[in-house]
């Protein structure tokens, strides 16, 4: 009768962790080697240089994913703002994946740029359980493995997307109220940029450099190897967020939806229940001009502390 009950207990615990509370989502080289037959696998790939799928290779199958072009919104006031519900799942489509699809996600850049995918899949309601990232991206599967340079025949998919999870993002408004005019306690803004971004000391693919007011500086590449492209281990990625309240709600933010969405994913995989990104970012905030931003490595300067 214990055993029964303890199982129910660890049964009813997993029921109630939230989505991404481990790693389970990370997956090496011999798993994808050996899924290669599956027909319900679709590979994608996602360069930091598009161009290297057609003069350097790629997993063999993999489709490619236009960082810029097919995970923004191309006609929007920033074109990193989130590409609408019916873009994007024609998009999907396009890359043949259905309902049902094994998405195996990959890049060359430490998986911030894998991340905005899968942020952008969980923010439109597909099955998270079937959405699996390369840890190392290419530099894991040429360990063993060839790329190549056969551009795969896709057949359509018809996969459904479901409205925007309101839960999972943030408008500059509800930063500029939570964060800068009411102060909320439960509320946590967290800038994943370069500190020299966050500073200001460097402006780049900006019109100005620094941060907006209140936001604590975790860079989120940071907690990657450089080398082997690896996520650290658990323990060591937790203490790159040790000031950010695991009981709050977060706000995210990078410039250009990228490091953003990898925080999210490295906050959902520590166990963070409430992890919501800037829709558009730096680059929205930025370029309206008029919006307050400090410049240093505080949070608030002497105009905006209290």
């Amino acid at each position: 009768m214990l055993n029964l009950f303890r199982a129910v207990f660890v049964w009813l615990a997993v029921l109630s962790a939230p989505a991404f509370a481990d790693r389970a989502f990370m997956v090496d080289a011999d798993w994808l080697a050996a899924e290669m037959k599956n027909p319900k696998l679709v590979v994608l790939e996602v360069r930091y240089h598009p161009h290297r799928y057609h003069t350097v290779g790629h997993i063999p199958g993999a489709v490619q994913v236009q960082r810029f072009k097919d995970l923004g919104d191309n006609n929007g006031r920033s074109i990193m703002l989130f590409p609408d519900r019916n873009t994007f799942q024609a998009t999907l489509r396009k890359w043949g994946v259905n309902n049902d699809s094994t998405v195996v996600l990959y890049d060359d850049s430490r998986s911030a740029l894998t991340a905005r995918v899968a942020y952008l899949l969980a923010l439109y309601g597909f099955d998270m359980s079937r959405v699996k990232i390369l840890d190392g991206g290419t530099q894991e599967w040429m360990g063993f493995n060839e790329l190549t340079r056969e551009v795969p025949k896709v057949k359509p998919g018809k996969v459904t997307l479901k409205p925007a999870d309101a839960s999972m993002f943030v408008e500059w408004q509800q930063v500029y109220e939570d964060v800068l005019s009411r102060r909320d306690p439960n509320v946590v803004l967290v800038d994943a940029r370069p500190a020299d971004m966050y500073t200001g000391k460097v402006v780049r693919h900006a019109v100005q450099g620094g941060h907006i007011p209140g936001a604590l500086n975790v860079v989120s590449l940071d907690a990657t190897d450089g080398n082997s492209q690896k996520w650290f281990g658990e323990e060591e990625l937790a203490a790159f967020y040790k000031d950010v309240p695991k009981d709050k709600t977060v706000y995210v933010y990078c410039h250009d939806g990228f490091r953003m969405s990898l925080g999210w994913l490295q906050m959902k995989s520590l166990g963070y229940k409430d992890v919501r990104v800037l829709d558009g970012g730096w680059g929205v905030w930025d370029r309206a001009f008029t919006l307050p931003v400090v410049q240093g490595d505080a949070p608030y300067d002497d105009e905006f502390a209290l």
